[in-house]
C-alpha cells in the first residue's frame, strides 16, 4: 500500500510539474508551495526527480516545436554554403539562442547552490510570484511587430539575463523570457517560440550537471516505478499545458496569469505568517 501511494503521489507531482512548467507561474515555486503547505515531500533524490520531470517537459517542447527545430538546424547549417535570406535568418536565430543561453548557464554553474540555499523559501516564492505578475501585467497589451528576422544580439542578451533571473524560485522562466522579449517589441509568436526553444539548451545543460547525482542515487532501483510515473505525468501534462498556453498567447490573455500571481503570492505570504 505504501508503494502504491508513493507511485500515485509521484504521478501527481509529475502532473503538477508538467502543468506549471510551460505557463508563466513558476513550476519550481509551486512545487515549493506544495511541499510546504500540503506536506508533500519528494522521497528519493530530488536531483533525480527534477531531471526526470524537466526532461519530460523538454521532450514535450521538442515534439511541439519539431518542425521549427528541423528547419532551424537545416537552414542554419546550410547558410554556411548557401547564403540566402531564409538561411541567414535561421542561422542568426540559432546564434541568438546560443547567446541567450550564456547568462543563465554562467549564473547557474556559479551560484545555483547558493540560490537554492538562500532563496528557496515560501516567503521568497510569495514575493517573486508578485514580481512575475507585475512583469506579465506590464506587457499584457503589447502587440510587437518584430519577427524572427529582426532579432539582435542585444535582444538575445536581455532575454538571456531574464532567464538567469528566473533561477530564483517563483520567477517563471517562460514568463521572464516572454516579458523580456515582448518588452523589446517582439511579437507574441516569436517571443513564445524563442522562449521555449531557449528552454532546450538550458534543460540539456541541467541534465548534464545532474548526471553524477543520479548515478549516485542509492534509491534508484526501489524508486524506479514512482520515477517513471512522475516522468510520464510530466510529459503528458507539459504537452497539453504548452499547447493550451500557445492558444492563450495567440489571444493575448496574459493578464489572467498576472492576476493569478497577484492573488497567490500574497496569500502564500499571509498563510506563512499565520502558521508561524
Amino acid at each position: 500500500m505504501d508503494q502504491l501511494w508513493l507511485t500515485i503521489k509521484f504521478l501527481l507531482l509529475g502532473l503538477f510539474q508538467g502543468l506549471t512548467e510551460p505557463i508563466p507561474i513558476s513550476s519550481s515555486g509551486h512545487l515549493l508551495i506544495a511541499q510546504y503547505f500540503l506536506g508533500v515531500e519528494i522521497e528519493g533524490s530530488k536531483s533525480t526527480f527534477a531531471l526526470l520531470v524537466n526532461s519530460a517537459s523538454l521532450i514535450a517542447v521538442l515534439i511541439i516545436y519539431r518542425t521549427d527545430i528541423r528547419r532551424l538546424i537545416a537552414n542554419g547549417f546550410m547558410y554556411l554554403t548557401v547564403k540566402n535570406e531564409e538561411n541567414k535568418r535561421d542561422f542568426l536565430f540559432l546564434l541568438y539562442l546560443i547567446i541567450a543561453t550564456i547568462p543563465a548557464a554562467i549564473i547557474g554553474v556559479l551560484f545555483q547552490d547558493a540560490i537554492d540555499e538562500l532563496l528557496s523559501s515560501i516567503v521568497t516564492v510569495g514575493a517573486t510570484l508578485v514580481v512575475t505578475g507585475i512583469g506579465l501585467w506590464l506587457i499584457r497589451n503589447m502587440r510587437g511587430q518584430r519577427k524572427d528576422g529582426s532579432l539582435s544580439v542585444k535582444d538575445a542578451l536581455i532575454i538571456g539575463c531574464a532567464q538567469a533571473v528566473a533561477l530564483i524560485p517563483g520567477i517563471s522562466r517562460s514568463g521572464a523570457t516572454i516579458v523580456a522579449a515582448m518588452a523589446r517589441g517582439i511579437n507574441q509568436e516569436t517571443a513564445l517560440r524563442f522562449s521555449f526553444l531557449l528552454f532546450i539548451p538550458i534543460s540539456l545543460g541541467g541534465a548534464v550537471l545532474s548526471i553524477s547525482d543520479i548515478v549516485n542515487d542509492s534509491n534508484l532501483s526501489q524508486m524506479a516505478i514512482p520515477y517513471i510515473m512522475a516522468f510520464l505525468g510530466s510529459l503528458v501534462a507539459s504537452y497539453f499545458s504548452l499547447k493550451w498556453f500557445m492558444n492563450v498567447m495567440a489571444k493575448g490573455q496574459l493578464k489572467y496569469f498576472a492576476l493569478y500571481c497577484f492573488i497567490v503570492g500574497p496569500l502564500v505570504i499571509l498563510a506563512w505568517l499565520v502558521l508561524n
